[in-house]
């Protein structure tokens, strides 16, 4: 079995199909750490995904997991359970992909906003989650390998091949729906936050993680540039400070950017001996566990005699 891609899919991938009993060699030009995953700011919330059916179900199948990590292992894996709000400008209907989640209520939005919801979410520390997903595939006998792809490995009779490649996938799979869409985040330390904050224009959120606050962002379709852009910087600074008022106490410690794998769906399919898992957009924590479920079935579908 190989799986293709090293980010919070493809490893999730891995080890979910490690655990079926399936032995996993991860290919990846990008190591862990190194992938767009390790940017995110890694709060639960379907973004920029899309069917919402299939994403609702997602959704709420990778709540239920983070939520049992962080209940047994949150120093190891990183994951925590915080509270939060969204706030909105105008009044909002109740969201799409209000099944996904537990205890959505309806709160008094804060001066200026004219409504607001809050629930718990799972909040990741990415780098060290990426650590703790690579030593559960080693320790379930898989190994992680970088390698360069030309195409998409040709599997075997007796093999299957899962393309978790996100935005690589658009030159690995030949699929020009998958588009970059680009994000800018801040990392702020010298402030504790107990709660995350989201305010959909820019897009603004505030991610509190153990060590630092993570920042953003931005939302950039079409554009490829990793690089780090001060004007931005100013732009994210000024809208969360006026956001969460608190965050101006702190300093800027580093700059990242991540290009996040949209597409005009989420494809998780069998294309022969292929199975596809990519194009999550900028949920691909939010539907890590979910899809990685999915493709054990379509794996097993495939095997079966």
């Amino acid at each position: 079995m190989v799986v293709v891609g090293a980010g919070v899919v493809g490893l999730t991938c891995a080890v979910r199909l490690a655990e079926a009993g399936h032995r996993v060699d991860v290919l990846a030009r990008d190591l862990p750490l190194e992938t767009t995953s390790v940017v995110a700011a890694a709060v639960w919330g379907p973004y920029q995904a899309l069917p919402p059916e299939r994403v609702t179900a997602w959704s709420a199948r990778s709540y239920e997991v983070f939520a049992e990590l962080a209940e047994v292992a949150s120093e190891a894996t990183g994951v925590r359970m915080v509270p939060g709000t969204e706030v909105f400008e105008r009044p909002e209907p109740d969201p799409w992909w209000a099944g996904a989640v537990p205890g959505l209520a309806r709160v008094a939005a804060p001066a200026p906003y004219a409504d607001a919801w809050s629930f718990r979410a799972p909040v990741v520390d990415m780098p060290l989650y990426l650590v703790w997903l690579r030593t559960r595939l080693e320790q379930l006998g898989g190994t992680l390998t970088r390698a360069s792809l030309g195409g998409l490995p040709e599997p075997r009779a007796d093999e299957v091949v899962v393309d978790a490649a996100g935005l690589g996938a658009r030159l690995l799979a030949h699929d020009d729906d998958l588009r970059p869409v680009r994000g800018q985040v801040l990392h702020v330390a010298g402030v504790r936050l107990d709660r995350w904050w989201l305010h959909a224009a820019g897009p603004t959120y505030v991610i509190p993680r153990t060590e630092v606050v993570v920042v953003g962002g931005t939302d950039e379709p079409g554009v490829w540039s990793r690089t780090v852009s001060p004007e931005t910087t100013e732009a994210i600074w000024s809208r969360a400070t006026a956001l969460v008022p608190e965050l101006a106490r702190g300093r800027i410690v580093a700059q990242r950017v991540g290009l996040r794998p949209v597409r005009t769906s989420v494809r998780v399919e069998a294309q022969g001996r292929t199975v596809h898992c990519y194009g999550h957009g900028g949920a691909g924590v939010t539907l890590s566990w979910g899809t990685a479920e999915e493709v054990v079935r379509l794996v097993d579908d495939l095997a079966a005699p």
